[in-house]
């Protein structure tokens, strides 16, 4: 059974074991804080025509065209959403990898009636992967690869609570740090000064929003089903290809010798995110 069928089975359990005791009465049963987690999977969104992006003539505009000798257009073979699996596109590339997340979670609500009004916080990491490729005509491959390292967010939630249930949406803002790799066949040029492969990790303010639903299955203790949509603002993580071993005749190194600026075109991080939670009460 796959991940996300289970995670669906649970939901669906989850709402089944709220009891008639808690069906008596909404007194209050969601005010105060809680303390909890939650697993789950982070999925990839669709990175169907992502690219990647050169500044030729270094001056920060990203855009331009890398051209051979002849003039012509040296990425001429294009890109694929995915890490590749040799120097031509004809040799196809691997797809994104959906992964687990695991998250830590603290908040307080206030309940006015069956409404219930609070804030949360969580922080954790996922094991999905972002790629995407750029070919060119040496041929060769570039690599771009993402993870996200670790995240922190605070967010609003506004729900309904009934029979033992509650239903919310939630929404705010996220800080992340996000490891970063470019892979390369090329083994002439240079990247950010490395040979072949370079890593970074950088920063990046995002924001999520989603809903979702707790039910009590003891006084101090809820389990719940939530989804996200989590974006991150990667905007960071550029790479130098310099001279290396490349002659000036280089296409990297045509228009400006010092060389040329790349980066992905995509420059948000996205993943839909579906987790169990767990939340102890007091």
């Amino acid at each position: 059974m796959k991940a996300s069928t289970r995670i669906s089975c649970t939901a669906a359990t989850l709402v089944a074991m709220a009891t008639p005791a808690f069906a008596q009465s909404e007194d209050k049963m969601w005010q105060g804080g809680y303390i909890g987690g939650s697993v789950g999977i982070g999925a990839q969104t669709n990175d169907r025509n992502e690219t990647v992006v050169f500044d030729t003539n270094l001056d920060g505009t990203f855009g331009d065209t890398v051209r051979t000798t002849t003039g012509a257009n040296a990425f001429s073979p294009g890109f694929c959403g995915g890490a590749a699996n040799g120097r031509t596109p004809a040799e196809g590339c691997r797809s994104d990898k959906d992964g687990i997340e695991f998250f830590a979670r603290a908040g307080y609500d206030e309940q006015v009636g069956n409404f219930v009004y609070g804030v949360v916080l969580d922080g954790g990491t996922s094991r999905s992967r972002d790629s995407v490729t750029a070919f060119s005509t040496t041929p060769a491959f570039y690599t771009f690869t993402r993870e996200l390292d670790y995240s922190v967010s605070a967010r609003a939630r506004v729900g309904y609570a009934a029979r033992g249930a509650l239903f919310y949406g939630t929404a705010g803002t996220n800080y992340g740090r996000i490891k970063q790799q470019m892979v390369t066949s090329n083994g002439a040029n240079s990247f950010n000064g490395n040979m072949m492969i370079d890593r970074d990790t950088t920063s990046a303010w995002g924001w999520s929003a989603g809903g979702g639903a707790e039910v009590k299955i003891a006084r101090n203790l809820a389990l719940g089903l939530e989804y996200l949509y989590t974006s991150y603002n990667d905007d960071d993580y550029n790479v130098l290809i310099g001279a290396g071993t490349a002659a000036l005749t280089n296409p990297f190194r045509i228009v400006n010798p010092s060389g040329t600026n790349m980066r992905r075109g995509d420059r948000d991080f996205a993943a839909h995110n579906i987790r169990v939670t767990a939340a102890f009460r007091f």
